[in-house]
């Protein structure tokens, strides 16, 4: 008996030797983990290197991916019967990125990453970490502090800090900043192909914000992010957002001021869906256009405060076809903004009706007009419920400059908006700062503009 619990004993101890090697051994290669055993691999407070499971789905820990934040959004006009959002990575592993962690760069993150794989950066800056990603599926996001990425002279194919080559992909809670490249369009993000979400993200100083490609079939979505600082370089005419002809660009709850020359946002998608956002200018702002639409297509511009710079470039707010259609389907519903424009020869609206296809909807519903700009939205459609107002008139609330006050005659009164190809015109949130939104209470009287 002694002698058979010796053998038990030592055949014990020879495996716990195997699987301590084995497991050292594959924390020491820096190739992803071939074994379905999952986790993040972090260092723990003796300095060791070791791997955490990633809970399961469901459980506590596990993270919410876009379709979780969306689902708490009230339903938008353009959203409704639009194509699922990217679902965050499920069942990939997760990538610590980090000063102190054994992943301390971006590019290297990218090289080990694999579809259904998830990227957390910690806080602090990571100056030229350009990337190309190629991955079908990822989710990247920041942790804790917003991380920045400084270009520094960085870029990747001449084209952005990041570049999203064909993706399922979520990107939350991370800073672009200073991207340049030779043929002056740098982008913070160069979106190519697929399905991008981009939630909580800042872009500033760069030549573009976020600038797509052509493809038919891509679609963009932001949220709650922040665009900004456009160089005053000579060169390319800096767009703080530019869509190219794709499927999709939805915005929703994001703030952009300080343009130079460019646009504030500028769209030519086949469907825009604009939606409760701050798009002022400001006063060292330079924009030309703060909204253009330059070919048409569906366009759905509600709830946003829209306002244009003493110094601007251009004196028109918002620009609809200038340079004549390109999708078959065209129209512009544009509800319950708030459109300041401080110039006494300026145009909140312009509206290429001689460009466009005979017959193109316009309908211009409960906007308050703050100023001495002109006001004539052409093509058939509806007209009514637009209110001129004196800027001297609002008043500041949750920092905001553009709100009727609460004893305004001209609270409570419009009308409710309708329906618009059986979607509602009708604002169910309203912007906040710095970035993102608040939900309005279920029927309440409204008020023409942004803020009820």
């Amino acid at each position: 008996m002694a002698f058979a619990r010796r053998c038990l004993t030592a055949l014990a101890l020879g495996a716990l030797a195997l699987t301590t090697l084995t497991a050292l051994t594959a924390l020491a290669d820096p190739r992803p983990f071939e074994s379905t055993d999952l986790g993040r691999i972090r260092r723990n407070d003796q300095g060791q290197l070791e791997v955490v499971k990633t809970p399961p789905d469901g459980a506590s820990g596990a993270s919410s991916g876009p379709a979780d934040a969306a689902a708490s959004q009230p339903a938008a006009p353009a959203q409704l019967g639009g194509k699922k959002a990217p679902a965050a990575a499920a069942g990939g592993r997760t990538i610590v990125v980090g000063p102190q962690e054994p992943v301390r760069s971006i590019p290297e993150a990218a090289r080990m990453a694999r579809d259904g794989d998830t990227i957390e950066i910690r806080s602090g800056d990571y100056r030229q970490q350009a990337v190309v990603w190629t991955q079908a599926r990822l989710t990247i996001r920041g942790i804790g502090k917003r991380p920045r990425l400084i270009a520094d002279g960085d870029h990747a194919e001449g084209k952005a800090l990041w570049v999203v080559r064909n993706a399922n992909m979520l990107i939350e809670n991370v800073e672009f900043r200073g991207a340049r490249v030779p043929d002056g369009n740098g982008a913070g993000i160069r979106f190519e192909k697929g399905h991008l979400k981009v939630v909580r993200c800042a872009f500033f100083d760069n030549e573009m914000g976020i600038l797509t490609s052509n493809f038919a079939d891509a679609e963009l979505e932001v949220e709650d992010s922040e665009f900004g600082e456009a160089p005053k370089h000579a060169g390319a005419l800096h767009h703080l957002l530019y869509a190219g002809q794709i499927a999709r660009l939805s915005v929703r709850g994001s703030r952009f001021q300080q343009g130079f020359r460019g646009h504030l946002i500028k769209s030519r998608a086949r469907e825009s869906s604009i939606l409760y956002n701050l798009l002022v200018d400001g006063p060292d702002g330079r924009a030309s256009y703060e909204l253009e639409f330059p070919n048409g297509g569906l366009a759905w511009v509600i709830g946003n405060i829209i306002g244009q710079s003493d110094n601007t470039d251009n004196r028109e707010l918002v620009s609809y076809g200038a340079e004549g259609p390109h999708w078959p389907d065209n129209a512009l519903y544009l509800a319950h903004n708030t459109l300041v424009d401080p110039l006494l020869v300026g145009r909140f609206l312009h509206v290429w009706s001689d460009k466009m296809p005979p017959g193109t909807e316009v309908w211009a519903v409960n906007n308050l007009l703050v100023g001495h700009a002109v006001f004539a939205p052409l093509g058939p459609g509806r007209h009514d419920g637009n209110l001129v107002v004196d800027r001297s008139l609002l008043v500041d609330g949750a920092g905001l400059a553009f709100r009727l006050p609460n004893n305004s005659p001209l609270r409570g009164t419009a009308t409710p908006p309708g329906f618009a190809r059986q979607q509602s015109l009708a604002p169910s949130a309203e912007f906040k700062l710095p970035a993102g939104t608040r939900p309005l209470p279920a029927g309440i009287p409204l008020t023409a503009g942004a803020l009820q």
